[in-house]
């Protein structure tokens, strides 16, 4: 079994780390180059029809063995790429890990649908179904929000016995800050409307605005200009504000209060990892603190912050395979 970092404790935050003065290489820098060299990668773009629509989705499946499900979180810079890190490394171990770029994200289709849990919960059920097999154990990884759809696909099939959440949150950014629902989705229809809405999206992912997010909220570590610029690309993709201002306003939230989320891990039949960093910001970390552990639920707290699995992939990997195994 691999060594587990002493660093690591379990239950309750051990609250924010010291930062060194000194300008230090972040961890996911190491961690995106890092590759087995037996692994096997191969892309698809799969066709999903909801209602009168048909929508490619991106995935991705890098190793061979034991299977994996990975879903990104959704956010304004979220891709499948922020899984790659520890994809590798699960490769490595031999587990065959697909990864995902949500619909309205990334690499997959873009359109101005009216983006919602009802779509997200139906898109991630027709991939479970497709890519997961039904006739041995599997295993799903799940980011941010993805967890509360991880949590509901996974109620309803058993043969899904091990979860993964990796900074599991509920509420969109606009909500986590106090704003009234009438307002929010006043703010997702003025982003989504043609004109203004793009000048209006195209202004709040401006390269300050994108940095100032990622150094408050999303990573731990320094960050560079380059790593910004990257995540303002995503961000600034045609047809990327339709999700995006779904997901900030709280349109995408998969539950609307902490007791429902938590309702949600206690419906779960199999074991879970909850993994949390202690840099998360504090309305999330109060979230994730009310997790309590249980005989077949394990709460761990370790460096990082939103992104922990991007920029720690080579401390949390450890963990995920002795659990997985």
């Amino acid at each position: 079994m691999p060594h587990m970092p002493a660093r690591v404790t379990k239950g309750a935050s051990p609250g924010r780390s010291r930062k060194s003065r000194f300008m230090q290489a972040p961890s996911w820098h190491a961690d995106t180059a890092a590759a087995p060299p037996d692994s096997i990668t191969t892309r698809h773009i799969i066709p999903w029809r909801w209602q009168r629509h048909v929508i490619g989705i991106a995935t991705e499946t890098i190793g061979e063995g034991h299977p994996v499900l990975m879903l990104p979180a959704f956010s304004t810079i979220s891709t499948m790429d922020e899984m790659r890190p520890l994809a590798r490394r699960l490769a490595a171990d031999g587990y065959a890990c697909t990864l995902i770029d949500w619909p309205g994200f990334g690499a997959s289709s873009r359109a101005r649908l009216h983006y919602s849990p009802a779509f997200y919960h139906a898109c991630l059920a027709f991939l479970a179904d497709r890519l997961l097999p039904v006739d041995g154990e599997c295993s799903i990884l799940a980011a941010g929000h993805a967890a509360g759809y991880a949590l509901a696909c996974a109620a309803d099939r058993p043969w899904v016995k091990r979860l993964v959440l990796l900074a599991p949150t509920w509420q969109g950014p606009l909500k986590v800050m106090g704003m009234r629902p009438a307002f929010r989705a006043a703010i997702r229809t003025l982003i989504r409307a043609p004109g203004i809405g793009q000048i209006l999206y195209h202004l709040n992912t401006h390269h300050r605005v994108i940095g100032a997010m990622m150094r408050r909220h999303v990573y731990d570590e320094t960050i560079t200009n380059a790593r910004i610029s990257a995540k303002q690309a995503v961000a600034r993709q045609p047809g990327a504000r339709y999700a995006s201002a779904s997901f900030v306003t709280g349109g995408l939230d998969p539950v609307a209060t902490r007791d429902a989320f938590r309702a949600m891990l206690d419906r779960f039949g199999g074991r879970a990892l909850i993994l949390c960093g202690d840099a998360t910001p504090p309305r999330s970390r109060s979230d994730m603190q009310a997790v309590e552990p249980t005989p077949s639920r394990m709460v761990l707290w370790s460096k990082g912050a939103l992104a922990m699995h991007e920029e720690h992939a080579a401390t949390l990997s450890p963990h995920i395979v002795a659990f997985l195994g």
